[in-house]
C-alpha cells in the first residue's frame, strides 16, 4: 500500500483548498488503496472570503490547518509534523489557498515567497527522490521551489500566468483539463484542474489520470 499526503490549505476556493479538487484528489488515492495522511500548515488565512457574495470578509480569521480539517473530516496534521520516512509521495490540490497561505502567489506574483514549513517538507521529499504531484494553481509552488532545477509543469493554457512560472525557470507546458505534465527526471507531476475545468467531470479525468501517474513514480 503506498503511502500519500495530500497538503491542503483550507477550505473554499477563493481563500483556501479546491473543495472539489480536494475531494477528488482523495477519492482518486481511495480508489488506487492507498494510505492517506491529510496535513496543512499551522498558520492564518490571508485573508477570509464570504463565498456567498465573494467579498472579503472583513475582521474574520481562521487557521488554515483547522479549515482544511473540514475537507477531511477531522483533524489534520501539521505539515511540521509529516514524517518523510513514512510517505512515499505527496499531492497538493488547488484553490486560492494555494497562492494565498501556501504562499503569496496571489501578492507577489513570480516574487512570491513559499510557507516556511512546506518549502521545507517539499525540498527535502524531492530530495528524497519521492514523486511530488501539483494540482490548479499549485504548480506556481513548485515553480518558485523547483525553478531552479528547469522543472517542467503546466497550469494549463494561461500565457500570463505561464509566462510568471517560467520568469523563475519553470518550463511551462500547455495542457488539456483531462490531461497531465510529468516532469520524469524531478517526479513532478500537474494537471491543470479548474485552472481550465468547467465542468467537476472534465476535472475528476486530469485529476484521477494525475495521481495515477504519480503513484506510477513511486519506487
Amino acid at each position: 500500500m503506498k503511502r500519500v499526503a495530500v497538503i491542503l490549505s483550507g477550505c473554499g476556493v477563493n481563500d483556501g483548498a479546491e473543495i472539489h479538487e480536494s475531494v477528488l484528489t482523495l477519492l482518486a488515492l481511495d480508489r488506487a488503496n492507498a494510505e492517506v495522511t491529510v496535513a496543512a500548515p499551522d498558520i492564518a488565512q490571508m485573508h477570509v472570503v464570504n463565498h456567498q457574495t465573494g467579498d472579503v470578509a472583513d475582521g474574520e480569521s481562521r487557521n488554515v490547518q483547522v479549515e482544511s480539517a473540514r475537507i477531511a473530516r477531522g483533524p489534520v496534521k501539521s505539515v511540521s509534523e509529516l514524517n518523510l520516512d513514512e510517505l512515499d509521495a505527496v499531492v497538493l490540490p488547488g484553490g486560492f489557498g494555494a497562492a494565498k497561505n501556501l504562499s503569496t502567489f496571489a501578492v507577489d506574483g513570480a516574487g512570491c515567497s513559499v510557507d516556511e514549513s512546506t518549502a521545507e517538507f517539499l525540498e527535502r521529499f524531492h530530495g528524497a527522490g519521492k514523486p511530488i504531484g501539483f494540482a490548479c494553481i499549485s504548480p506556481a509552488i513548485a515553480a518558485k521551489i523547483f525553478g531552479d532545477k528547469g522543472v517542467q509543469l503546466t497550469i494549463g493554457t494561461d500565457e500570463g500566468m505561464a509566462s510568471a512560472l517560467e520568469s523563475v525557470g519553470a518550463n511551462h507546458i500547455s495542457c488539456h483539463v483531462e490531461e497531465f505534465v510529468v516532469d520524469k527526471d524531478l517526479k513532478i507531476v500537474s494537471t491543470p484542474a479548474y485552472m481550465l475545468g468547467q465542468r467537476i467531470s472534465d476535472v475528476e479525468k486530469g485529476i484521477s489520470k494525475w495521481i495515477d501517474v504519480v503513484l506510477s513514480l513511486v519506487d
